[in-house]
């Protein structure tokens, strides 16, 4: 069965209000992430043995494996989009009440969480995603990624709300100012809902 770009759960023009253009929207989903999946099925044909396992398993197969680093950089990338559209939300930014506790009991208040994604968010150098994250033990953390890895891959925990710091993802409508992309998504995008789902 071959892997298919999830439709957004969204209108493309339905985040322009809150700073995410429908220009970007049809680039970043319909363009950017439509190829990650063709070359990913691509990549399956070719691979037998990666033939019915979900993208779970193959993340789990070839991470850390440079001979398959193309085949994990498709599928990263994959399960990372598939995260993204669903934290971002057009009445997005309110954080439910539960998620709140965990996150002032994690990092003090709610604004030195943001302050510490952003700063994980902006000094990712190059590609890469920030991640808001739920580690073993329960306790909420912050971690950064390059390119198309994700918490999922490494083990650090589990992914809670990720953000796409690929310049696609910002380019049209915050050029190269990715602070103040960090910061629209964290006050006006970010689905917290979402996040608090996530929560083991």
């Amino acid at each position: 069965m071959a892997f298919e770009l999830p439709a957004l759960t969204y209108s493309h023009s339905a985040l322009a209000e809150r700073g995410m253009s429908q220009e970007t929207l049809e680039l970043h989903h319909d363009k950017h992430h439509q190829a990650y999946v063709t070359a990913l099925n691509n990549f399956v044909e070719a691979n037998g043995d990666l033939q019915g396992k979900s993208l779970e398993e193959i993340i789990a197969a070839t991470y850390g494996d440079e001979a398959r680093a193309g085949i994990f950089n498709q599928a990263g990338q994959h399960w990372n989009h598939i995260h993204f559209w669903n934290a971002l939300a057009p009445n997005g930014g309110g954080i439910p009440g539960s998620l709140e506790a965990k996150l002032v009991e994690a990092f003090g208040s709610v604004d030195q969480f943001k302050d510490a994604f952003k700063a994980a968010a902006v000094g990712q150098f190059g590609s890469g995603w920030a991640w808001l994250i739920q580690k073993s033990d329960g306790s909420l953390g912050v971690t950064k990624t390059p390119n198309g890895v994700n918490p999922l891959a490494t083990g650090e925990g589990t992914a809670l709300l990720g953000l796409d710091v690929w310049e696609h993802s910002y380019y049209v409508d915050f050029r190269n100012r990715r602070p103040d992309y960090v910061t629209n998504f964290l006050d006006n995008l970010a689905n917290y809902e979402f996040a608090e789902s996530n929560l083991a």
